[in-house]
């Protein structure tokens, strides 16, 4: 047996664990992560991070190494319904390219648009990145082969029993532990935590074929998603290397896929058959996200199915929300009550997001329902069928790609480090995003008249962004930081930009770029503002 110790202890290295590894060791904290399988996974389990996300990547400097094992950005990402690759589509939705969409957040400059939009990328390339960027970080150890077991908590540790893959044991004792390990979570057991909600919503059968050439040959145009009619909500992903490609579809018998995939594709074409096995659509919350020194994220907590793309990627949201209460409360800077608001944050954003996740399976339900046998029949009664199901799926299916009001208008309503205030305008439940600084939303993306995103020059930690004539006043929060050991970083704009751009000539912003308090007037009390945002005041 041999022991080790470590500040933080992450358990499970896919993206989302692997994600608040990298975002520890950014921010100077040491972190063990450890994961039962010998390598990342081959399997799609998700394909896209989407805007959020991708701004995430942005602060940990990785966006563009993402992007290059995704889908070409020049590409477009439309979104089809068909009965085959080979004939003409019944609906065409277009999605502009990641390149188009970059232009268009600058041209408007009124931030509505991320300056990071969604990427396609398959888990299978996601991962491998990140672990590779994860051990290049100086104080960030990663170890697959090591199976956690069990943990014990005490006053003011935790101690885990790891299992390496030859059968030699490791206690590790750490400071906190996070459990990253998914569906089936072992640390969600040994903390006493249950999933409640949905837990069978259908089973579909999943393949993963490649072919190298599919991609270049589909004649109707190119895209990510194809969905089939018929009544087996068949539908062909594209993953981003555009060689791979998943299919979906409730057979009977998992053999029905490879000639299936013949069927959807519609013409011969060289393939090789990877996979396939089942899955279930659940949609279920944990009914707590932490136990004194252990905490959940990602699929430990949330189960959140693939329709609108939200698992993973509500997944990551809790690595950043957490990373950053976890260093201030292991450097010194953070109170004891910085680290009970990740619950109080994250888990309403769990809820929500598989709200928005239900809210786009029924739509996408709709327009499938309305299949019937006589649909492709040349008849009256097949082409008022076939009407149908297009004016009902050209609604409906937009709810599935169109949520970004959900990947970016989350607001943490009722957390104690955040000071709201009167003026409360924005709708975290719209699937539009209408930008805002209400405290507790995202800060929205603007460009400087030089280029500059203003967020890319908000630090690691809190940021004052003030007009120019406000400037003069920030003196008193930033000593007031100061004193409970943070450094506030300041970013000043011209008075003109502050007002087009905020609304307001003073925001504070926190590490995961959140507000969380605005104000046309310095604070009459900056030494209390200064203790709510950092988890002092009430512990």
């Amino acid at each position: 047996m041999t022991s080790c110790r470590t500040p933080v202890l992450i358990i499970g290295g896919g993206p989302v664990g692997l994600t608040l590894a990298i975002d520890l060791g950014r921010r100077g904290v040491s972190c063990l992560l450890v994961d039962k399988r010998p390598e990342p996974g081959f399997l799609p389990k998700m394909e896209r991070c989407n805007a959020r996300t991708m701004e995430h990547f942005r602060r940990l400097g990785i966006a563009d190494t993402v992007r290059a094992e995704g889908f070409p950005t020049d590409s477009p990402m439309d979104v089809f319904i068909v009965e085959s690759l080979a004939r003409k589509p019944w609906l065409h939705h277009p999605y502009p390219s990641v390149d188009e969409l970059k232009a268009r957040a600058r041209a408007a400059n009124d931030g509505s648009l991320p300056a990071e939009p969604y990427q396609l990328v398959s888990q299978y390339r996601l991962e491998p990145l990140l672990r590779s960027v994860a051990e290049g970080i100086d104080g960030v150890t990663v170890r697959f082969g090591h199976a956690f077991e069990s943990l014990e908590q005490r006053d003011d540790t935790v101690i885990a029993r790891i299992i390496r893959d030859d059968g030699t044991i490791m206690t590790v004792e750490a400071d906190y532990l996070v459990g990253c390990d998914g569906a089936n979570s072992t640390v969600r057991d040994c903390i006493g935590a249950r999933l409640e909600g949905t837990p069978d919503l259908g089973r579909l059968t999943q393949a993963l074929f490649r072919s190298d050439d599919l991609f270049d040959r589909i004649p109707i145009g190119k895209g990510r998603h194809y969905h089939v009619v018929d009544d087996k909500f068949t539908a062909l992903v594209v993953q981003g290397d555009r060689r791979h490609f998943s299919l979906h579809s409730m057979v009977d018998e998992p053999g029905q896929m490879e000639e299936l995939f013949r069927t959807v594709v519609g013409f011969p074409v060289e393939f090789e058959t990877l996979y396939v096995g089942q899955w279930t659509m659940r949609l279920m919350l944990a009914d707590r996200y932490a136990d004194r020194r252990v905490f959940l994220a990602g699929d430990a907590a949330h189960l959140v199915i693939p329709t609108g793309g939200l698992g993973m990627n509500t997944g990551v949201g809790d690595a950043i929300d957490l990373s950053w209460k976890l260093a201030m409360t292991i450097q010194g800077s953070g109170g004891g009550g910085l680290l009970p608001t990740y619950e109080l944050e994250r888990r309403p954003v769990g809820q929500r997001n598989i709200e928005a996740s239900r809210k786009a399976f029924v739509g996408r339900s709709s327009w499938r329902s309305t299949f019937t046998p006589e649909i492709f029949d040349e008849s009256s009664a097949g082409a008022a069928a076939r009407r149908n199901l297009i004016e009902v799926a050209d609604v409906e299916q937009r709810k599935s790609n169109d949520l970004l009001g959900i990947e970016l208008g989350y607001r943490y309503d009722g957390s104690p480090l955040i000071v709201p205030d009167e003026s409360m305008t924005s709708d975290p439940d719209s699937f539009g995003y209408t930008p805002s600084t209400d405290p507790g939303v995202r800060l929205p993306n603007h460009y400087l008249p030089d280029g500059t995103a203003v967020n890319d020059l908000l630090g690691w930690g809190f940021t004052l962004l003030t007009s120019v004539s406000a400037s003069r006043e920030a003196e008193p929060l930033i000593d007031a930081m100061a004193r409970l050991g943070s450094t506030l970083g300041h970013v000043v704009v011209d008075d003109e930009f502050a007002a087009r751009a905020y609304g307001y000539p003073m925001l504070l912003v926190r590490p995961d770029l959140h507000v969380a308090w605005r104000g046309h007037h310095p604070p009459s009390n900056p030494n209390e503002l200064a203790s709510t945002v950092s988890g002092i005041i009430g512990t």
